[in-house]
């Protein structure tokens, strides 16, 4: 037995839950809907599956956007800098230290995988803008998918309830 999945999928291609109208009219020419409760199961595992994917992604996000924001902000606060400057800057957990800085042209960015790159400071405020909007767009994506992904893991748990009350009642009154 297979069952039929709506053709509707989210933005990023993930299948909606079919929904179980009628278990009666679903099984009326099966014997035990084994088949049919662990096919929900497998879906309902899938759903899990990208459930922990996209929590995943969406918490890699959550952590970068403020880095990505305080990037920008030391960014845009250089590029506003026409004299020298003093600074505090932190050395170690407890340990401060002093510097003067003179006006730049260049920064240099942390691209990750240890590897840090120099730019020219509107193109570093252009990249990071770009980050920090493709970053927040992701997390709104995230947040959609996750919705959806919800949905259909309650709708896949209401199926696999009528299906399992459905064998139940049908062995409890003897039909067959």
């Amino acid at each position: 037995m297979k069952l039929e999945f709506p053709d509707y999928r989210n933005p990023r291609g993930i299948p909606q839950a079919p929904f179980i109208d009628s278990v009666d009219d679903l099984c009326k020419d099966i014997e035990d809907a084994s088949e049919l409760v662990s096919e929900l199961q497998q879906l309902f595992q899938k759903y899990q599956l990208m459930q922990a994917a996209t929590t995943q992604r969406s918490r890699g996000l959550e952590s970068k956007i403020p880095d990505l924001r305080k990037s920008l902000e030391s960014v845009e606060f250089l590029m506003q800098q026409k004299s020298q400057f003093k600074t505090r800057y932190e050395l170690n957990d407890t340990v401060y230290a002093t510097a003067v800085v003179d006006p730049v042209d260049t920064v240099w960015l942390w691209l990750g995988a240890n590897v840090m790159l120099e730019y020219p400071i509107s193109e570093a405020e252009t990249l990071l803008k770009t980050k920090l909007e493709d970053a927040t767009s992701g997390l709104e994506k995230c947040t959609e998918d996750l919705e959806f992904l919800r949905e259909n893991i309650t709708t896949v748990e209401v199926n696999t309830a009528r299906v399992i009350n459905w064998r139940v009642t049908k062995s409890k009154h003897g039909i067959k």
